[in-house]
Parts: C-alpha cells; structure tokens; sequence
C-alpha cells in the first residue's frame, strides 16, 4: 500500500500563493504606473521586470496590457468600495470624516479618472461605476434623513447631497477655495444639516 506524504497538496498551495504574490506584484505596478501618469508609455517588458518575472509570465495573468490595468482597476474599486461603505450610517459628521478621508487620500486621481478619455474604455466604465458608487454611498449615509421626504422633495434633497458630496466640491472647497480640513468638514457638515432638518 503506497503512502502519501501530503507533499503534493502542500506544493499546490505553496504554488497558488506565489502566483497570488505574483499577481499583486504586477496589480501594484500597474497602479503606480497609471496613478503617476504615466500609464501610456509603459511598457510591459518593464513592469514585469520590475515584478521579477517575464512579459510571457504578465500575459499568461492578465492577457494583455489592458487587461492588467482593467484588473489593476477593479481591485482599487473594490478596495474604495469598502472604505467609502465603512461610513456610518444616521451620522452626518461621522460620513463626512469618511468621506474627506478618502478624497484626501485618492481625490486627485478620482478626478484624473472620471474625466473624459475615450482612448482607454476601462477608464470610462471605472468613472462610470465610480459615480453609480457615489450615489449608492449617498444613500448608505444619508438615508435614514432622506426616507421622510417623497417625490420632489426627495428628489431635490438626494441630488444636492450627490452634489455637495462629490469630489468636485472637494476639490473646490479645499484647493479653490483654500479651505482647511476641518473648515471644509464644517462647511458640508452645516450645510447638509440644514438640508435635512427642512420641512419636506
């Protein structure tokens, strides 16, 4: 009767972790490369260089260029996603720390990528799934005020806090304006309380 070691199991598993290592490695340059700007002329020879494997290993992950950027892409959504739904929710002042904490942190490149680029359509899907991402947060935090209101009233209070909350106002209330953190903070913070005490 032949034994087995539990070797072959063990290689498997030790062999899917250096693929995932792998695979974060590329995702990572991937990242860096198009949050700097420099995306288009990246080579792909370089990136995987700069991961420690071949081109042949980069394609054999992600296909092609445009795959590695749309699954670099993916995977920072998905982390945003999480941050941005660790608001709490009925706390007008608690949503705003979480979402100025996350503007000050990706604000800038959330603008590079929702601006309009035909030439790269990962780009516009993710600016695309970034807005739907907003609206959904907006209601996430605010909608314990929002279901007082009904018909116009509600529809007039969800798109003035999609508004104020949008990274636009942002950036025109902290780079514009020169407003400090906590000025911009207080400023949503007044503004949006004011909009949810209203009589519908």
């Amino acid at each position: 009767m032949e034994l087995t070691t539990g070797k072959r199991p063990y290689n498997q598993v030790k062999r899917a972790r250096e693929q995932q290592r792998t695979r974060d490695a590329l995702l990572d340059i991937a990242d860096r490369e198009f949050l700097a700007g420099r995306w288009e002329q990246a080579s792909l020879e370089a990136m995987a260089s700069r991961a420690g494997v071949t081109k042949q290993t980069l394609l054999r992950h992600f296909g092609s260029k445009e795959g590695l950027l749309e699954q670099a892409m993916l995977r920072g959504f998905e982390r945003v996603r999480a941050e941005r739904f660790a608001a709490p929710s009925a706390d007008i002042a608690g949503a705003i720390e979480n979402l100025l904490e996350h503007y000050e942190r990706w604000g800038t490149h959330a603008l590079r990528i929702g601006a309009p680029d035909g030439a790269i359509p990962a780009i516009a899907e993710l600016g695309q799934r970034a807005r739907q991402l907003h609206y959904e947060w907006v209601e996430h935090a605010f909608g314990w005020w929002l279901r007082r209101y009904r018909g116009n009233a509600l529809a007039r209070r969800r798109a003035a806090l999609i508004a104020l909350c949008d990274v636009h106002s942002w950036w025109l209330l902290s780079h514009d304006l020169a407003l400090s953190r906590e000025e911009v903070g207080a400023t949503l913070i007044e503004t949006i309380s004011r909009l949810l005490e209203e009589d519908a």
